[in-house]
């Protein structure tokens, strides 16, 4: 029976949640290695632990009080039960993730000394965790909330209700990202300016203070942030898509409600066959083994795909709308690769130009930054024209676009597995140095590093991706809801949009206003780096300056002052821009209207996008210019050109793992803010 669907999504979250527990002990029972090591690890996991706690509580006063203030505005217990419900699921899955990484490090660096692939296998799995994590999390919250507001083909208008779980999503992943990003950035710079360029030592050396902060933000920027980010893209795509789906009940019946779950689902399935399937394999390089398990869960959503177009859905344009987004999901990743790849034409000019000076690098990186947001979105424009009229354009042309944004939301969990794997090699390669393993371990572990950085970068350009076609599906959602709010439907769009004429200056304001709300958070976020980095660097030259025989390895530093430091400077600048991405469309809503708005979100989607591809890439492509240099290139290390190029990856450090990940966040917590908010606009300005 259709009401029965909610089952399969339910039942497949809890069979993900066991595989999340059968990854976690894996990882766990692997040895630990020396004890030097393993006091490196725990300087590590207690610097992440006390972030996220000391994160999760100042926040937490934040999301109750915006509970009772939500209830109190919308009367409605499931909204605010659901936004309440939705911020849970998103730390429990931030924190499930982060613990299996901060303990999966020190293994990695252990199975290294054995060789590299174990070490890498052994990586994967515990990013799994984090990738896996999101998938389940998102199945149980979704599921159980249709069930307990009564969602059904009876009741089919109380998916709306849904909203509140993708807000405290939205909510939760904004903090965690822009706190995340501030910690990691600030400790990252502090620990190359002083460290590498100053007092000319390796990075990750254990005489560095800012080294343990390094490592740990690792953790909560690139794991424990994008994370979040995920978990929040998934529950505001499937929540958008189930209702926009309402409106094709009449031609698909409740399926039409049903399927973003089920498609979900499946692709759990399809992630955790992936997940296994990265193994040692013989002669294959690291990256290649990678692939092996984002091509097998491709293959195999691919073939999920067209069963369930053909024998569920009954109509085989599903199929070609799905394919669709996860071939947008690789276009994208390609061109990441093209523009941030070590062995690239842009990386190597940027390279080539620190020999001018960090100006000229600059310049050369920022450029090529601008230039890489133009493919991606082109492509994404391209394949929402595409979907639309696959479907035959109008009315249902819409469900073909929202069927492409699942398609790329398909592969979340294993390009979610592949990031955290980033950040756990790193800490691996850091750890091995701090402890004096040896050359021939430290180069494993950079190899596996470097296939770490292209995932981290492909993730970064996935993640833009799902953000803008997410965003697009959210537009169709608002207009959905403010159809059935208005007591019309959604194939009477056109007297809709006709409140939408170019010609009415406030539609103009809206744009104008909606484009501007990215630069200002940019500036907001960059900002905050700046100022906690500043402190940071600081506390770097004291402890160089006041602690004797530091430099000489004949003192220990203070790691605990530099992760003190980024700690609680990145909690009290988070909170600027997370106001900001809260205040601006309640503002545009009730001051110029709900019609206003949706231009206002317009621009927001589209300069966000196109800001964020911009930031990241460009970050993407210094950092690995420095690296290019570092392993020999122009000079190599301790040269001007290899000064020059650690300058100008520092620009780049708050571009691509602060402002520019961030982005993707404001953009849909815009979106379900308006949606969530959207009755209280409408009867505002019929008052």
């Amino acid at each position: 029976m259709e009401t029965d669907l909610i089952i399969i999504p339910l039942a497949v979250g809890f069979l993900t949640l066991g595989f999340v527990c059968l990854l976690y002990w894996l990882v766990t029972r692997e040895d630990a290695g020396e004890e030097r090591m393993r006091e490196i690890a725990e300087y590590i996991r207690v610097g992440a632990n006390a972030f996220l706690k000391r994160e999760i509580k100042t926040m937490s006063f934040f999301i109750v009080a915006l509970a009772v203030i939500l209830y109190l505005a919308m009367g409605k217990w499931q909204i605010t039960f659901g936004f309440l419900a939705g911020a849970l699921l998103s730390i429990l899955a931030t924190l499930i993730g982060m613990n299996a990484a901060t303990r999966a490090n020190v293994r990695a660096t252990n199975a290294a000394r054995k060789s590299a692939a174990d070490a890498l296998v052994l990586a994967f799995r515990g990013g799994g965790v984090m990738g896996l994590s999101i998938v389940a999390l998102n199945l149980i919250g979704i599921s159980a909330l249709c069930i307990l507001f009564g969602v059904g083909p009876e009741n089919p208008d109380a998916v709306g209700l849904l909203v509140g779980y993708g807000f405290g999503a939205s909510l939760s992943a904004l903090f965690a990202q822009v706190g995340g990003g501030i910690y990691t950035k600030a400790a990252d710079i502090g620990a190359d300016l002083v460290g590498k360029v100053e007092a000319g030592i390796p990075e990750d050396d254990p005489r560095n203070p800012a080294v343990i902060a390094d490592q740990v933000g690792d953790n909560v920027g690139d794991c424990a942030g994008r994370g979040a980010d995920l978990f929040e893209s998934t529950a505001d795509n499937l929540i958008a898509t189930m209702i926009i789906g309402v409106c094709f009940i009449p031609v698909y019946g409740w399926k039409a409600v049903m399927f973003p779950l089920l498609i979900w689902a499946v692709g759990a399935l399809c992630t955790i066959i992936g997940l296994f399937a990265v193994r040692p394999w013989k002669g294959l390089s690291p990256i290649s083994s990678l692939n092996v398990g984002l091509f097998s869960t491709g293959l195999l959503s691919l073939a999920a795909f067209y069963i369930i177009s053909v024998y569920f859905m009954g109509d085989i344009r599903f199929f070609y709308c799905l394919s669709l987004g996860l071939l947008t999901a690789l276009i994208v990743s390609l061109v990441v690769q093209r523009y941030t790849g070590a062995n690239g034409r842009p990386v190597r000019e940027i390279a080539e130009a620190s020999e001018s000076g960090a100006a000229i690098n600059i310049i050369t990186g920022f450029s090529y930054g601008m230039e890489s947001a133009a493919i991606p979105i082109i492509t994404i424009a391209a394949v929402i024209a595409i979907s639309y009229l696959t479907f035959g354009g109008g009315l249902l042309g819409i469900y073909g676009v929202a069927a492409s944004a699942l398609g790329v939301m398909e592969m979340a969990g294993i390009i979610m597995a592949s990031d955290t794997f980033g950040p756990i090699v790193d800490n691996a390669g850091g750890i091995a140095e701090m402890s004096g393993l040896g050359g021939d371990i430290e180069e494993k572990l950079d190899a596996l590093d470097s296939a770490g950085n292209i995932t981290k970068a492909i993730t970064k350009g996935y993640a833009m991706a799902t953000a803008a076609l997410t965003s697009v599906i959210m537009i169709f959602a608002y207009l959905s809801e403010a159809s059935k709010h208005m007591g019309v439907t959604l194939v009477d769009v056109n007297q809709l949009a006709h409140r939408l004429n170019a010609s009415n200056p406030f539609l103009i304001i809206g744009l104008l206003v909606g484009a501007t709300i990215p630069f200002l958070f940019s500036a907001f976020t960059i900002r905050a780096v700046s100022r906690t980095a500043f402190h940071m660097i600081e506390e770097v030259r004291r402890q160089f300056r006041e602690i004797p025989g530091l430099l000489e390895g004949k003192a220990k530093p203070d790691y605990a002052r530099c992760v003190d430091i980024s700690t609680k400077n990145a909690i009290k600048e988070m909170f600027p821009p997370t106001i900001l991405g809260l205040v601006a469309p309640v503002i545009v809503g009730f001051t110029l209207g709900a019609w206003v708005l949706v231009t206002f979100l317009l621009a927001v989607n589209v300069v966000g996008a196109l800001l964020a591809t911009f930031m990241f890439n460009a970050g993407a492509a210094w950092d690995n210019a420095k690296k290019y240099i570092e392993a020999g290139h122009f000079g190599g290390k301790g040269t001007d050109a290899h000064a020059a190029s650690v300058v100008a990856d520092t620009v780049g450090d708050p571009f691509k793992d602060t402002a520019g990940p961030s982005l993707h966040i404001l953009i849909k917590l815009e979106n379900i803010l308006s949606i969530t908010l959207l009755p209280m606009f409408l009867a505002y300005h019929l008052l």
